[in-house]
């Protein structure tokens, strides 16, 4: 059951062999405060209740829990189940409303260690998955390449209502663009699960820029999810900038670089096979005790605020742009804790500045993806025929 970066180099191979050979529905919940409305044009314009955020036109807590890891860890070892269920229990009790998973993770295992965690509380918080992979809805077995043609994400959708427990979606995610299915296309198979109270609100993964504001012309996104943190800025240069124009919150996933931030790795850090970060070039031998400048600077402002460096990348994030959510994933209660008391956490302007100007000197070494996963990340949409 591996994990995102598993499922992409899986899902790259298949791609490689093959290149080789050849604004919504009415709220279920109508007093559901923080499920409401759709984007703006302008993100200045929503103004969250205290310790919340908004995406576009959805409010949710500050800091996400995502459980990607919580059905097979980076070290390929399978976490306790209950355990599992304790740490998004206390998630909710720490605050947390959004929790953030996705149909290829497992694949389906972890939606449905979702739905039994959220259960008691589900009215209460954010449900974010994703499509868009291309699995057998029956046996989960991984097939080639994407899939995201409209008749396929109807499917899913109804068997990720089944796994989540719920009647509805209030995130749904197209996890990566397909190459074959125009942008509209996909928007108009989301639209109708609107229509249907299925779906609340949709956004997009990865995505080409021209095919998000494609999207956003078709059906209003209220939110991106890509990589973004110290360790990968790349968002910096043309997502950022597009989601503040059009109003579109933004969530990163690996906030806190694939545990890099935490401090818990260092020179002579090797990884297990399977371990995703073993074939990501950044994290070599010959990178890391460059790239481990970056974690010293981390360390240094740790200790000058009094918080773990986990905790001041994730402030960093949130200082960033207020209609950022960072959504860090773990198997550990007390790291889950740590992370979500970052939100506490303020760095001020001339901080930031400070710490800006520290992270800009330092260029981090390698990739964060083989090519083979990278050709999955920035892709545009065929347009119409």
């Amino acid at each position: 059951m591996p994990g995102r970066r598993q499922l992409l180099m899986a899902g790259a191979g298949m791609a490689a062999a093959s290149l080789i050979s050849q604004v919504s529905a009415a709220e279920k919940s109508a007093g559901n405060p923080i499920s409401q409305g759709s984007a703006s044009s302008n993100n200045s314009q929503h103004v969250p209740q205290p310790g919340k955020r908004k995406l576009g036109g959805l409010e949710v807590s500050a800091i996400g829990l995502g459980v990607q890891n919580m059905s097979r860890k980076y070290d390929t070892s399978v976490p306790y189940r209950p355990e599992m269920l304790n740490i998004i229990h206390s998630a909710f009790d720490q605050g947390v409303t959004l929790f953030d998973a996705a149909e290829a993770y497992g694949p389906f295992e972890v939606e449905r260690i979702l739905g039994e965690g959220v259960a008691p509380f589900r009215d209460k918080i954010v449900i974010a998955t994703k499509f868009g992979w291309n699995i057998d809805q029956q046996t989960g077995a991984r097939l080639q390449g994407l899939n995201s043609r409209p008749e396929h994400i109807k499917q899913v959708v109804e068997g990720m209502l089944k796994r989540l427990r719920t009647d509805r979606i209030d995130l749904l995610y197209q996890h990566r663009v397909d190459p074959q299915i125009p942008i509209e296309d996909v928007a108009g198979a989301v639209k109708d699960l609107m229509d249907q109270g299925k779906v609340l609100h949709w956004g997009l993964s990865e995505m080409g820029i021209n095919t998000l504001r494609r999207a956003h012309s078709a059906l209003p996104v209220t939110a991106v999810q890509s990589e973004y943190s110290m360790l990968w800025r790349g968002p910096e240069k043309s997502v950022l900038p597009t989601c503040e124009e059009l109003g579109i919150g933004f969530v990163p996933w690996s906030p806190l670089g694939v545990q890099f931030l935490t401090g818990c790795i260092d020179e002579n850090t090797r990884f297990a096979t399977g371990d995703f970060r073993a074939i990501e070039s950044r994290f070599a031998a010959e990178n890391l005790p460059h790239n481990l400048q970056l974690v010293a600077l981390v360390k240094q402002w740790a200790e000058r605020k009094n918080a773990a460096p986990a905790q001041i990348a994730l402030a960093w994030l949130s200082a960033r742009k207020p209609w950022i959510v960072p959504i860090p994933g773990t198997t550990n209660r007390d790291h889950m804790l740590q992370n979500t008391a970052a939100a506490a956490i303020r760095l001020t302007p001339a901080e930031l500045s400070e710490l800006n100007q520290s992270l800009d000197a330092i260029t981090i070494q390698g990739q964060r993806l083989p090519a083979a996963v990278q050709v999955y990340s920035d892709v545009e949409a065929p347009l119409r025929g």
